[in-house]
């Protein structure tokens, strides 16, 4: 699922959550986890049901603030890397671990 801006909510078990991203793997899903939590976030994860036991086991991630959106923060550069950098959407999408301050390639290949 990649940054739509629709803010997505709803429940998990009993608690009221916004829906950061669904069907991802296990890398995905740790991934966001350890980063929205580094940012401080609650995150829980749950298992998405599979139709068949063959079916690779994926996760939806989401978080407890309901007024989080991962669009908005990711553009607006409010999420912090490991290393103190600013997210940007490659980064986001674990496209590139470079994390430049624009948006545009200039022609770069991205690593």
């Amino acid at each position: 699922m990649a940054l739509a801006g629709k803010h997505m909510f709803g429940s998990i078990e009993d608690t009221r959550v916004t829906f950061v991203e669904k069907g991802v793997d296990e890398n995905r899903r740790d991934f966001l986890k350890k980063l929205l939590e580094y940012n401080g976030f609650e995150v829980i994860t749950q298992e998405d049901k599979r139709k068949t036991e063959e079916d690779s086991q994926l996760y939806t991630v989401a978080v407890t603030d309901m007024v989080f959106n991962p669009t908005i923060w990711v553009f607006q550069r409010k999420l912090k890397t490991f290393d103190g950098h600013r997210v940007t959407q490659d980064y986001w999408n674990q496209q590139t671990k470079k994390t430049k301050p624009q948006y545009w390639n200039n022609g770069e290949k991205s690593n």
